[in-house]
């Protein structure tokens, strides 16, 4: 028991983040980080940004928010600015929830919901995904609560919602918000930021610590109606007026605009997924369409548990989540195709060995 902790704080249980190790190197295919660098362009903003570093940044995020409302063709009052997603999504539950209505989402997503959930005492209920991870729409049609709250791709499993089933929900649902967290959509799906024009009740937020390798400097942005941004702005200048500092904002506007280079690195992932998911395939390995940049397998005979250990023994770290339904699954970030290459090369060592010995450890 800590004496000067209240009740709340003695009762909380917080996120767990992935592994960042400090003892050893590792290959870390555990956090869905982006295997490859920021554009010049963007480092180079990032450093001449740091030379103001004695001023307090612009609290109003302008260049960040002017590059993302070009990218997105939306007003830059469309356009909310935060410290990675994760800050944005917890404002964003501040503002729009509370005690008195439950908000809905899966009952396999980011674990994080339900953390804030307990944190800002915000009641909510789950829904179970189906047999195939998948989101069972009918499930989050005209649901009358606090809001929804839905990843697409939904985190760990990868599978993608398509815009008509978005819609759908967002529709059906005209006195809540709706809040779609985009983390994973740049690696084969669709935004559904042009929805944000046809309803005010819809909130996208994006993240820029995946597709455009900014995990660092944490940078994200939420799209919404000019009534669900104003609300986010008066909640974060209650909170933290200067949540954005000059190297994220200077990095985040120009890793808007160079597109390019975020095209080419993200068709390279995605090469990669597709790549690593076949050879997976072929060895057992039970693998989830994912449209991320990661991959949610099981394999046939060997326990996901065991195979996490045994990576780890190798130098390789995944991610394992000991929960309900999921705790025979791996999720596996997607790295460079060496990297990945040398995962396929380490579970085929254990398979052989598996075999040679008859162990079946599933």
């Amino acid at each position: 028991m800590r004496r000067f902790w209240n009740e709340k704080t003695r009762n909380l249980k917080p996120y767990v983040p992935g592994e960042q190790p400090r003892d050893r190197k590792f290959i870390k295919l555990n956090t869905n980080e982006n295997p490859y660098p920021p554009s010049p362009a963007v480092i180079r903003a990032a450093k001449e940004a740091v030379e103001r570093a004695r001023l307090y940044p612009d609290p109003d995020c302008l260049i960040l928010r002017e590059a993302a409302a070009e990218y997105y063709n939306v007003s830059i009052d469309n356009i909310f600015a935060g410290n990675g997603s994760d800050e944005v999504l917890a404002l964003a539950f501040m503002t729009f929830f509370d005690s008195h209505k439950p908000i809905l989402f899966p009952d396999i997503t980011y674990t994080f919901y339900p953390v804030y959930c307990n944190l800002l005492n915000i009641p909510y209920i789950t829904a179970a995904l189906r047999e195939d991870f998948s989101v069972p729409v009918d499930k989050f049609m005209g649901f009358n609560g606090g809001g929804i709250v839905l990843a697409n791709p939904n985190a760990p499993t990868g599978i993608l919602l398509g815009l008509k089933e978005i819609e759908a929900i967002v529709g059906s649902n005209p006195d809540s918000v709706v809040i779609l967290d985009e983390a994973y959509i740049d690696f084969g799906g669709e935004t559904a930021v042009p929805l944000v024009k046809k309803y005010e009740n819809l909130l996208i937020v994006q993240t820029l610590s995946k597709s455009r390798s900014l995990a660092g400097l944490r940078v994200s942005v939420a799209i919404g109606g000019l009534q669900l941004i104003e609300g986010l702005v008066k909640v974060k200048n209650s909170f933290n007026s200067y949540t954005l500092d000059h190297a994220a904002l200077a990095a985040g506007a120009q890793a808007f605009r160079d597109v390019s280079y975020f095209n080419e690195i993200r068709d390279k992932i995605i090469q990669t997924r597709e790549r690593t998911a076949g050879n997976l395939r072929e060895m057992g390995f039970t693998v989830t369409d994912s449209k991320a940049n990661f991959l949610f397998v099981s394999h046939r005979d060997i326990n996901a548990e065991f195979i996490f250990h045994y990576l780890r023994n190798n130098g390789i770290l995944v991610r394992y989540f000991n929960l309900p339904r999921i705790n025979n699954y791996l999720r596996i970030t997607v790295g460079t195709d060496n990297e990945m290459d040398t995962l396929i090369d380490v579970l085929n060592e254990m398979l052989s060995s598996a075999d040679n010995k008859g162990m079946t450890p599933k």
